[in-house]
Order: structure tokens, then C-alpha cells, then sequence
């Protein structure tokens, strides 16, 4: 083969060296942004992959959810801030009107309630302080008769209730007294002879016992004597009292002594 000459090496590479100038410039051209992008559009061979397309679907597919769900949220939440209004406007609809009621009908009951508290006040019985009673002779206070007798009187006579005497107390002695006080119903048992029981004094009867009465009219009390018991037995009892005290006493004399005649002084 015969060897190539200068010339013709020259002429061989100036067309490559023309177009690799030509291309060269065409890429280094300043200021031409269309150049410089097709420089920089990548190859045939980098060009993306149907995998990189499907990531890139899912990934817009990820981003729509999110922002539809954010959507839904957001819907949701004016709905339940709806919900609420709508039952705040419920229950004001439908409780007002009864916290209303419920305020107007409280100083009601509690001025009902008042007055019921003072009614059961006034009706109650009041605290009685001990009653204080006097010393009178009673020989016989201490004897059988009285010791039956006392033990067997009735807590009540009518509206009178028991009364607790001031210690020390006289013997064979009892009292009864209104709820609120007031002059009292007294028993005394063993007693002497009443002075101004004689012959001559008129006696009533009152369910099988005998009685003499003495009035004081100063002091607006009756004082009835048994004169038909082994001992004498006064029981006073103020003006207005009633005879249910007389009687009651007569039935527990009459249960618990036996009778006998009487024995008046002379005249």
C-alpha cells in the first residue's frame, strides 16, 4: 500500500476537524439559552424509564389523596361545627325554658319550706323546766297504799303530760303540765285528814271513789280529796282543766286500793 501524503492526511481529517469546530461553537455560543439547553437535554440513553413514570404517577396519585382528604377534613369539620351549633341551638330550645321554671319555682320551695319548719316549730312541745312543789305533811307518803298507788298513774291526764319535779321533791307526789307550761295538775298521796272534811260536808261520787272538794278561789284551783281509801289522796287541778283528770285518777284509785268508809271529823 502505498503511503498517504501530508496533503492528504490534511484532507482527510478537515472535514471531522470542520464539523467537531462548527459543533463546538455551536455549543459555547454565549447568550443562546436554546443551545445550552440542547447541550444540556440529556441523551437518547438517559432518557426516564416507564418506571420512573409510574413513580411519578403514584406520586401525584398521593398528593391528590392527601389534598381530597384534607378536603373531607376540613367538610367534616364544618359539619360537626354545624352539628354543635345546631344542638347548642337544640338545647337551649328545649332546656331553657325549664332552668327558667327551676329558677323562679326555687325561692318558692325554700319560702314553703321555711314556713313548714317555723309551723313544726310553734307545734313542738317547749323544753318545761322542772316543777317545783312544796312541802306538806304526809304521814302516811311512805306506807303501802301510796306505794301501790304512785307506780300505776297514767304518764297523761287529757292534754297534761308528766311534769319532772325539782329534787329533792316531797314524797309520794306527781305532776302534770300543759306542753307549753302553765299551772299544774299535782297528786299528793298520805295525806292527814282535810280540816274542812266533816260530817256535814257533801260528797261526790265519781267512778266508785268519793270525793270532798276544797275550793281556792284565789288561786282558781279545785283540790279534790279521796276520802274512802285507807290514806287520803288530793289531786288539784286548775279552773278550766276539765274532769278527764278527776276521772282518770279515780279509775287507778278505785283499781289498785280498796274502799272503805269514810271517816269525817266532827263538827
Amino acid at each position: 500500500m502505498a503511503d498517504s501524503t501530508p496533503e492528504d492526511r490534511d484532507e482527510a481529517s478537515t472535514p471531522d476537524d470542520t464539523a467537531t469546530a462548527d459543533a463546538t461553537s455551536s455549543g459555547d455560543e454565549p447568550g443562546s439559552v436554546g443551545a445550552k439547553s440542547s447541550g444540556d437535554e440529556p441523551r437518547s440513553g438517559d432518557e426516564p424509564t416507564s418506571d420512573d413514570d409510574a413513580q411519578a404517577a403514584s406520586a401525584a396519585a398521593t398528593a391528590l389523596d392527601a389534598d381530597s382528604d384534607g378536603q373531607a377534613d376540613d367538610a367534616a369539620d364544618a359539619d360537626d361545627s354545624d352539628s354543635d351549633d345546631a344542638d347548642s341551638d337544640d338545647f337551649e330550645t328545649h332546656h331553657s325554658p325549664a332552668l327558667i321554671a327551676t329558677a323562679v319555682a326555687l325561692p318558692v320551695v325554700l319560702i314553703v319550706a321555711v314556713l313548714v319548719a317555723a309551723f313544726i316549730a310553734l307545734r313542738a312541745p317547749v323544753e318545761r323546766e322542772p316543777l317545783a312543789l312544796g312541802p306538806v305533811p304526809a304521814p302516811a307518803a311512805d306506807g303501802p297504799a301510796c306505794q301501790a298507788l304512785l307506780p300505776a298513774l297514767p304518764a297523761e291526764l287529757g292534754d297534761y303530760t308528766k311534769a319532772t319535779l325539782v329534787e329533792p321533791a316531797p314524797p309520794a307526789t306527781r305532776a302534770w303540765q300543759l306542753p307549753d307550761g302553765g299551772d299544774p295538775i299535782t297528786l299528793r298521796c298520805g295525806l292527814d285528814r282535810p280540816l274542812e272534811f266533816n260530817r256535814a260536808s257533801p260528797l261526790t261520787v265519781i267512778d266508785g271513789v268519793k270525793w270532798f272538794q276544797v275550793r281556792d278561789e284565789a288561786g282558781k284551783t279545785g283540790t279534790w280529796f279521796a276520802v274512802d281509801r285507807e290514806t287520803y289522796i288530793a289531786l288539784t287541778v286548775p279552773d278550766g282543766s276539765g274532769t278527764s283528770a278527776v276521772q282518770t285518777v279515780s279509775d287507778t284509785i278505785n283499781a289498785n286500793l280498796p274502799a272503805r268508809e269514810p271517816t269525817p271529823g266532827e263538827l
